[in-house]
């Protein structure tokens, strides 16, 4: 029995104790050491050598494929290579009919090149019949003005200025008829009296624009062109003395004729 008894206050104290562990661990709050903070160096990352490399060179663009441009021959019922009168300065040839942007406008223009004048020109294709540029004259037109050179000289009794404004706008008119006018009128043979300064530009220029016209029409060269024309121009009448004669005669005539207009009108006022 006693045994027994010290079993059960055993048994008794030992279910108590599991009590008292859990009052315990109740009571007792838990402390967890925390593991000291330790300063940490900052973790530097070990940077890869830079190495130099060669600058990289912009892929270039591909190239802008362009249309071609439409090569123009022939406009205004001229084209290119062909030799046309430019009234201004003679004879020129067409070296080609090229496009530009002026001022926001799209331009035709003629190149023409005046070779022995070491001048290019260029002419808008629509203003050809404004500044009177022609074709070359005909053969028929071009002997029309040989025979004119053989014509007497026809020189109006006006002031010499006058007279060098009309020989000027024949030479620059492009007429060639015209223009055989002026070398026939000025042209002097060596019995003749010396022509002016003024008379032999004159002369000279017109004889240039002539030969050039002639030399191209016939296709010889300019020197062979200065000696047809001369030649003609040796068959024409000479104005040697006896026409100055008649022009002095014709002077006194009608310095006389007005003489004779102011006695009657001082007769008829005494009347």
């Amino acid at each position: 029995m006693p045994h027994k008894t010290a079993k059960t206050a055993g048994k008794a104290t030992g279910s108590k104790a599991p009590a008292s562990k859990v009052a315990a661990k109740t009571a007792a709050p838990k402390t967890v050491a925390k593991a000291p903070v330790v300063n940490k160096a900052p973790v530097v990352a070990a940077k890869a050598p830079v190495v130099n490399k060669a600058p990289v060179k912009p892929v270039a663009a591909a190239p802008r494929v362009e249309e071609p441009k439409k090569v123009l021959t022939q406009r205004q019922g001229f084209k290119t290579s062909e030799f046309v009168v430019y009234p201004a300065h003679g004879v020129g040839q067409i070296l080609a009919i090229e496009e530009q942007e002026i001022a926001g406008a799209r331009l035709e223009l003629f190149v023409i090149n005046f070779m022995k004048d070491k001048m290019t020109l260029r002419v808008p294709t629509a203003k050809i019949a404004n500044v009177g540029m022609r074709k070359l004259s005909e053969p028929a037109l071009v002997k029309k003005a040989l025979e004119t050179l053989k014509g007497r000289a026809r020189v109006k009794r006006t002031m010499w200025s006058r007279r060098a404004q009309e020989y000027e706008a024949k030479i620059n008119s492009g007429d060639i008829v015209a223009i055989a006018e002026v070398v026939r009128d000025l042209y002097r043979s060596e019995s003749q009296p010396e022509q002016s300064y003024s008379e032999r530009q004159l002369y000279e220029a017109a004889l240039d624009r002539l030969s050039r016209e002639i030399a191209v029409v016939q296709h010889v060269t300019e020197t062979e062109a200065v000696k047809e024309i001369e030649g003609q121009l040796a068959k024409s009448p000479r104005r040697g003395a006896k026409v100055e004669t008649e022009a002095g005669a014709a002077d006194e005539a009608d310095a006389d004729e007005a003489d004779d207009g102011d006695d009657t009108a001082v007769a008829d006022e005494a009347a």
